[in-house]
């Protein structure tokens, strides 16, 4: 598995989700539980991870759609 975004915010998470699904790239999401815990400041961030194989993809998707700036 491999990192491709990073976020304090449930929607980016969210709608990175939902593009990624899209393009038939599952998406695991750490982080989750950590996150709730903490309750609703939202220091913690999620981390999007992917398999390594298709982390180029997935991070192109991303780029597309501004949720990541141009490495």
């Amino acid at each position: 598995m491999q990192e491709v975004l990073r976020s304090n915010d449930p929607t980016i998470i969210a709608f990175a989700t939902a593009l990624l699904s899209g393009e038939d790239i599952e998406v695991f999401v750490l982080d989750v539980h950590t996150s709730v815990l903490e309750g609703s400041i939202g220091i913690l961030p999620r981390r999007m991870m992917v398999h390594r194989d298709l982390a180029d993809e997935a991070r192109i998707v991303l780029r597309d759609n501004d949720l990541l700036v141009s490495e």
